[in-house]
């Protein structure tokens, strides 16, 4: 034993040390493994700006500098977007420890409204030729104009801001507060002369070759003789997150939840219309945080639906159901109107939408209606009313024959065979029948 206790002391060092160096040693090769990139992170962005494209974004830089790569180039060709998702793009940028480039691409694009303070806030901004750059004047969430004191602050704030990154940047302070003010757009080639941008380049080779060499404020010289381009393309959470945040999958997420719940109260146990709405709703809820809606719009939808619920529970010939489709086309309008691209909800969606979801409950509500004021057919309620001929006298019980069946039946006077009956009530599997008036007194001829 003590034999033992002698090797384990004699040899406990040197595998400690031993093991301490494998974890330094992979320590060293892991830093240097993700310092050792020579990649140049390309991103397109051909879309309006909203929350997931500056959610793919900001990652897509992030991960640029978490890998060490040499510099990013986004390549932009937008009509601009909400003010939120702009900003949280140009954040990115500033806190970015490598290069970004933002360029103007391909030729026809712009760099409009959002787009312009991204650009300018690019460590190096470039344009292809045929492109333009400007319109930044900020306009209301859904495309509307603000009101006067309202416009005078939103502009405001958005021209001290754009000056800042301009300062910061070394750009026309004048030309970016005239962008925003006077929504001005220029070409590539005025953008240079301007110092709006910092040069104009054919395309991404061209591009690359110019920026080699080039000394970035803070960052160092550029040097890409020996990079390689890495195409950063969308993954599938990223995909399903800017779909999700689209207004018209909000809108069409909001209805299927809102109907989906409806089922599942109205068929408690029925399950799937309840997890369907649910998600739905989550989905929608999660859309409509990141977008700027008018909650006064999904108010009118909600009542919509207690509309049309209602109107399968009270008889107001119709008055519920106008009621609701009033209120749910107000409410559509209210949510997403005007001409922003990011919150511009389409006539084509909202519209057949609109239509098959009162058309829906229009006609779940008539058929409610109908029910109601209808007499039942079948099942023993069906029977009261109907008339029969005594098959097996009653005294005071026996047998009438009513739609094609025997049934055992009950009188409170005796009947004879041939009697024609009238059923009164039903008792379980026994008709309450009585004589029909007519024929009390039956012939045997």
């Amino acid at each position: 034993m003590q034999h033992c206790h002698k090797l384990f002391v004699k040899i406990r060092f040197p595998i400690f040390f031993l093991i301490l160096i494998l974890f330094l040693g992979m320590l060293c090769f892991s830093e240097d493994g993700k310092g050792s990139s020579k990649d140049i992170h390309i991103v397109t962005v051909a879309d309006a700006i909203g929350p997931g494209v500056a959610g793919f974004v900001e990652k897509t830089i992030y991960d640029a500098n978490d890998n060490k790569a040499v510099c990013i180039i986004i390549a932009v060709d937008t009509p601009g977007g909400l003010v939120e998702s702009m900003r949280t793009i140009v954040k990115a940028i500033f806190q970015s420890d490598i290069p970004v480039i933002v360029f103007v691409s391909p030729s026809g694009a712009r760099a409009a409204s959002a787009g312009v303070v991204i650009t300018m806030a690019a460590d190096v901004a470039a344009m292809a030729p045929g492109t333009n750059i400007g319109a930044a004047h900020p306009v209301g969430a859904g495309g509307q104009e603000i009101d006067k004191a309202m416009s005078e602050k939103v502009t405001n704030d958005m021209v001290a801001y754009i000056k800042s990154i301009a300062k910061k940047r070394g750009r026309n302070e004048d030309w970016a507060e005239e962008a925003v003010r006077k929504s001005v757009s220029i070409t590539e080639t005025e953008a240079v002369k301007q110092r709006v941008v910092d040069l104009v380049a054919k395309d991404m080779d061209d591009l690359i070759a110019q920026l080699n060499g080039r000394n970035i404020a803070d960052k160092g010289v550029l040097k890409l003789d020996s990079a390689t381009r890495k195409i950063i393309e969308e993954d599938l959470r990223t995909k399903i997150l800017k779909t999700i945040s689209d207004p018209n999958i909000a809108y069409i997420l909001l209805l299927v939840g809102l109907a989906g719940l409806y089922f599942e109260l109205s068929n408690p146990g029925a399950i799937f219309p309840g997890v369907v709405g649910g998600i739905a709703l989550v989905l929608a809820f999660f859309s409509m945080q990141s977008l700027p809606v008018n909650y006064a719009g999904l108010l009118l939808i909600g009542l919509a639906m207690i509309f049309f619920i209602v109107e399968m529970k009270v008889t107001s010939y119709g008055l519920l159901s106008l009621a609701g489709v009033l209120s749910l086309l107000l409410g559509t309008l209210m949510m997403f109107e005007g001409d922003n691209p990011v919150v511009r909800l389409k006539w084509q969606v909202f519209i057949p939408t609109i239509v098959l979801v009162s058309g829906f409950f229009v006609l779940v509500a008539g058929l409610v209606f109908k029910a109601q004021v209808n007499r039942p057919k079948t099942g023993s309620s069906g029977l009261v009313g109907q008339e029969g001929v005594v098959r097996k006298s009653l005294s005071p019980e026996g047998k009438v024959f009513i739609h094609g069946e025997l049934w055992q039946a009950k009188a409170n006077t005796p009947l004879e065979i041939g009697t024609k009956v009238r059923v009164k009530g039903v008792n379980g599997l026994v008709l309450m029948v009585e004589p029909i008036e007519s024929d009390l007194k039956p012939d045997h001829r």
